[in-house]
């Protein structure tokens, strides 16, 4: 028989050179046509983020602004990983220019609801809790757990912050001078890493984390089993994770929290929200800014980082990370919107490799102006965003809404779809009855339930005299 064929070498596989240096070897094409050698490459992953930061100008300087870390396998969850390490080259003394912020990290443990075991939530954690502490930072673990004790306050947003109250204001300019004018008068001796000197670290290297009780692990599983869909509970997952982030920085003092999110996973979110109903809010749901809050601004500044892009400097430069199993469901053929989404874009970027920041560029162009909210009547009661639902025809929002008949002195949970907007309405009805729902949030339904029938009841009175 004839020999087999070799197949011929493409034209372009011998070694690239460096696109920046033009002296090193390749390591890896970022883009078609943009090769960049392992130096370069590093200088230009710490550079973007700080030219992110640059661009924007909200992080003031001294701000402590902490860093959610996750080692979930969320899409874009690589980047929770590699957050750490741009501020803290930034932050070095040999670095060119120095970061001005004090930076902290936050790691949610959310194994309960990955449905691993105590003995591997407790080595999860002990590999996390190593891993912060070789970064320096003052870091934070809390479980998810602890989201059954928040106070219904996380649900009304805070007075926000003068200083911050635009990007382009001149207070922004006088926090850099005069910042820079007192390094001048120490000494230009610069900040140092400011997990040494932290409040925020546990006591003691003996300090090893606790799992929460299993009455409290229990009650959190129930109301994740109580969601009727996998949607359903990855939105539950997300809310509850962001009020545990925010309340973290509201008890230690941080302005801003910087989230993860790269572009990868904004195009996937962005495209998922939209299925969800969440159009009018995709500017604050996927934005380099979150102000919802108030005093707590949401700060996304690795969103210009493609997954890949993260994933080669995780391999380069041997960024450690550790690895959990995703939400747990027992539906395989049939997954959440989110998976659905993030397998389609994925799948299309395989074949057309524009599609992902084709993506992400149209969610550029939207406005926050319609997710902004002027009292607590026009607010979500779950997402802070304004209702949408003003206006809306009745056939349009009647898949919103809950037809039942509670006994007597039984809470109606169909007395809640009026404080929500169109997209937590169709999350809300999946996730099962009221007692599985988190405390803080029937205790703040109720409030604004009593709030609305007393208004209501001033009203009528004022009318019938009238």
């Amino acid at each position: 028989p004839d020999p087999p064929r070799r197949r011929r070498a493409p034209v372009d596989s011998h070694p690239r050179t460096c696109m920046k240096c033009g002296q090193g070897t390749a390591a890896l094409v970022i883009r078609v046509g943009d090769p960049f050698c392992r130096g370069c490459f590093r200088e230009y992953f710490v550079h973007k983020f700080r030219a992110m930061l640059g661009k924007n100008r909200v992080i003031f300087p001294g701000e402590k602004v902490p860093g959610w870390g996750d080692a979930g396998g969320a899409p874009g969850g690589g980047a929770r990983a590699a957050l750490a390490l741009p501020p803290l080259q930034g932050l070095s003394r040999e670095a060119a220019k120095r970061l001005r912020f004090v930076p902290g990290l936050v790691y949610v443990e959310e194994g309960a609801v990955c449905r691993q075991s105590p003995e591997q939530r407790q080595q999860t954690l002990a590999q996390m809790e190593t891993l912060l502490q070789a970064t320096g930072f003052p870091y934070h673990l809390i479980h998810l757990e602890e989201a059954l004790e928040l106070p219904p306050s996380i649900l009304q947003p805070g007075p926000e912050r003068t200083s911050t109250s635009s990007p382009s204001s001149p207070s922004y300019k006088e926090a850099v001078d005069s910042f820079i004018q007192q390094q001048r008068q120490d000494g230009d001796s610069g900040p140092s890493l400011p997990g040494h000197s932290s409040q925020d670290r546990p006591a003691g290297p003996s300090a090893t984390p606790r799992l929460p009780d299993a009455a409290r692990t229990q009650e959190l599983l129930r109301g994740f089993e109580a969601a009727g869909t996998a949607t359903a509970r990855e939105e539950l997952l997300e809310m509850l994770r962001t009020h545990l982030i925010v309340q973290t920085a509201r008890d230690r003092g941080y302005a801003k929290v910087m989230m993860g999110d790269s572009l990868t996973r904004v195009a996937v979110k962005l495209l998922t929200n939209l299925s969800l109903g969440r159009g009018a809010f995709l500017a604050v749901d996927t934005g380099f800014t979150d102000q919802r809050h108030g005093d707590v601004m949401v700060v996304r500044p690795m969103r210009d980082y493609t997954a890949k892009e993260i994933a080669f400097y995780n391999r380069f430069f041997s960024v450690p990370t550790v690895t959990v199993p995703p939400l747990f469901t027992k539906r395989r053929e049939k997954p959440s919107i989110h998976q659905l989404v993030e397998r389609f874009l994925l799948g299309l970027q395989e074949e057309f490799p524009s599609t992902i920041s084709t993506v992400y560029r149209t969610g550029e162009k939207l406005s926050p102006e319609p997710a902004k909210a002027s009292s607590e009547s026009e607010r979500c009661l779950l997402c802070l965003c304004r209702l949408d639902t003003d206006g809306e025809e009745e056939l349009a929002l009647e898949p919103t809404l809950i037809f039942e008949e509670p006994a007597a002195g039984v809470e109606s949970k169909a007395a809640y779809i009026p404080l929500l907007c169109y997209s937590c309405r169709l999350t809300f009805k999946e996730l099962g009855p009221l007692d599985t729902l988190p405390p803080y949030v029937r205790a703040e339904g109720q409030r604004r339930i009593r709030r609305a029938e007393m208004e209501q009841h001033q009203e009528n009175q004022e009318s019938s005299n009238s």
